[in-house]
């Protein structure tokens, strides 16, 4: 008996990480840059059970011990672009294609959330371009949050505070701190003085694997595996436009996560009703049953 109420408590625990996550979507709805995460639930492993009988097993069947929230997983699929008119805003419009090995000429064909499923099962997913910031230890970091400000000395800053790297891989710093901030749909600089790219290039990296991405918080992301992401600065073969005067808006779909939540409550409340039946059913035998 006491099997169903340990399946309950961990359907209770799954839902309220459902909850907390769709809460977390809808808190970000207006979240420059944000993805949207979804909680991806698992079953835990069956048992047999059997019955025995004078020495003998005899099979009853298998039985699902329960479910638990394993991961969470964020869907990297392009917000909204809202103008901003600010000269410091920027965000990218990306279109990054993947070739199918096995139709020569043609590209997957990727759904919806952003990835392709193979027939023998194998999954895709579309490759995803950030702007590539560094921390103050030297790590790299990954954003679609483009809301950069330029600090007193020239470097360009993002949002968080990070600094915005350049196509080598250094910081991104204007030629004098004065000159404003004017780049052209490929990420190039224009010089201030001949309106001409200055041949300084916005650090914009292209991840093959966005699911290799770890989510950090304050709208970056980072990578405890580069090789296994697959990480790689963009080149002039990549289908992406940098938009300046424009920024992302997240990705949220405020139904869907709304939905998700009321789900998310009411299977809690079903698997509490759950538990609180065991509990009268208990307190029944050991005050009732006990006695006699």
């Amino acid at each position: 008996m006491l099997r169903g109420l340990y399946t309950a408590a961990a359907g209770m625990v799954t839902q309220q990480r459902r909850h907390d996550t769709a809460t977390q979507n809808l808190v970000n709805l207006n979240t420059t840059g944000y993805k949207q995460v979804d909680s991806v639930s698992h079953a835990f492993p069956e048992v047999l059970v059997t019955a025995m009988n004078g020495g003998t097993a005899k099979t009853v069947g298998r039985i699902n011990t329960g479910v638990f929230a394993e991961q969470s997983v964020s869907q990297y699929l392009q917000g909204d672009l809202i103008e901003s008119g600010k000269s410091v805003d920027f965000a990218l419009s990306t279109d990054l294609q993947v070739p199918d090995p096995e139709n020569p000429g043609t590209n997957l064909a990727f759904d919806g959330s952003g990835k392709y499923i193979s027939p023998d099962g194998e999954v895709t997913y579309r490759p995803q371009a950030f702007f590539t910031v560094q921390d103050n230890e030297g790590n790299n970091l990954y954003t679609r949050n483009g809301s950069f400000t330029v600090a007193p000395t020239g470097e360009v800053l993002s949002s968080g505070g990070f600094k915005v790297l350049d196509s080598n891989g250094n910081p991104l710093s204007l030629k004098e701190p004065q000159d404003s901030l004017k780049v052209d749909g490929e990420g190039n600089l224009i010089d201030n003085d001949t309106g001409q790219p200055s041949g300084t290039r916005i650090g914009i990296s292209v991840v093959t694997r966005p699911q290799e991405l770890v989510r950090d918080g304050n709208g970056v992301f980072h990578a405890d595996d580069a090789e296994a992401a697959d990480i790689r600065f963009s080149n002039g073969t990549d289908i992406l436009q940098v938009r300046q005067g424009y920024l992302e808006n997240s990705n949220v779909d405020a139904t869907q996560v709304t939905v998700d939540m009321n789900a998310a409550y009411r299977a809690y409340e079903a698997n509490q009703k759950v538990i609180q039946f065991y509990d009268s059913s208990l307190q029944k035998a050991v005050n009732e049953v006990g006695r006699v």
